[in-house]
């Protein structure tokens, strides 16, 4: 399909660059089975959900994952280089997208403290790096902890710099398994009074993990969907959450993804019939119109950017028509966009 059907245009100040508080104050756009609109806050969304559901949620834990430091090694010149990890592959190995990357060359070493620097293995398609680290395993881990800034996406981080407040902003309530490089935007509205409404509804709630990369934020280059290559990240279905995911699917409940990252791991784990086993792995999956969703029955999700691969998700889970209407909608009713915007409940047309 062609990228410019996933183009809409997005006025600037509807990007939001900090929270509401309480979490679940932001507001909420339903998008119902037969297409029609309704707005609501996060805090009512228990009442639209029926007893014997499930929500799923991905876990993981943002790291700090944006360092600075100097190319050293290659003449007197030492630039400065910002390096924003974003998929461990090796206890000192990292997949990594460096800012200005043209200064850099395989061979290059850059040092980003006395005791911290890394080597650079490989220079891929797309501006991708390999870096190999002087240190390994949980020591590597806390020198990143020590010097590494949390990695606010690109359309806050253009318009203010990161600050204390953002260490818990960026983090949601069910962090704690370490590795993403990008916060699970959806889980950010939840808060402690929520879940307990959520829970006296009878409405259960299962955890996956999937370390959401960089690559999340990467704009869509080329002109047709056909010829955008997806970067690759790591997930984990525990063979006890697909057991009992699919038991609550086979006694009437529904399966509702808390952001698109948790769905990505469950169609990623899913078979042809949407069976869900135990499942460990990389998965590079790019759902566009046309794709048939097997695992998930609702989607709770921000809104997206223009021409996004996650503009084109939502796209085919409820239609490119139906989406493009309900941003039109929350663009009119100044709905806020991205990470720390909005949210949208999402239950496609075959509900």
């Amino acid at each position: 399909m062609k990228v410019d059907l996933f183009d809409f245009e997005l006025p600037p100040d509807l990007i939001a660059l900090r929270p509401v508080s309480p979490r679940d104050a932001a507001r909420q756009l339903i998008v119902h089975p037969d297409g029609h609109f309704s707005d609501d806050l996060v805090a009512g969304f228990a009442d639209h959900l029926n007893p014997g559901d499930v929500l799923v949620f991905n876990d993981t834990r943002v790291i700090p994952a944006r360092l600075t430091g100097r190319r050293t090694g290659r003449g007197d010149s030492e630039p400065v280089i910002e390096v924003t990890l974003h998929q461990r592959t090796a206890d000192a190995i990292w997949l990594a997208f460096a800012k200005p990357g043209r200064k850099l060359q395989v061979g290059d070493s850059v040092t980003f403290s006395d005791d911290l620097a890394a080597g650079l293995r490989a220079k891929n398609d797309g501006g991708e790096i390999e870096l190999e680290f002087n240190l390994a395993g949980a020591e590597l881990d806390n020198a990143i902890a020590v010097l590494g800034v949390m990695p606010l996406p690109p359309y806050i981080a253009s318009k203010r710099p990161t600050d204390e407040r953002d260490a818990d902003d960026y983090q949601t309530m069910f962090a704690a398994r370490d590795g993403a490089v990008a916060a699970p935007t959806a889980s950010l509205h939840f808060t402690a009074d929520l879940m307990g409404r959520i829970t006296e509804r009878g409405i259960s709630h299962e955890f996956v993990t999937l370390h959401v990369g960089a690559g999340t934020f990467l704009p869509v280059k080329a002109d047709d969907t056909t010829d955008h290559k997806m970067h690759s990240e790591r997930g984990e279905v525990d063979p006890g959450v697909a057991e009992r995911l699919r038991a609550a699917r086979a006694a009437g409940g529904r399966i509702i993804a808390i952001g698109t990252t948790a769905l990505r791991l469950l169609e990623s784990a899913a078979d042809k019939d949407g069976h869900l086993q135990g499942w460990s792995g990389a998965t590079d999956i790019f759902i566009t119109p046309g794709y048939r969703f097997v695992a998930v029955d609702g989607l709770m999700t921000n809104f997206h950017l223009p021409r996004s691969t996650l503009f084109m998700l939502v796209s085919a889970f409820c239609g490119l028509d139906t989406m493009q209407a309900a941003y039109a909608h929350a663009i009119a009713r100044g709905y806020r966009f991205y990470s720390y915007g909005d949210s949208s409940l999402l239950w496609p047309a075959s509900q």
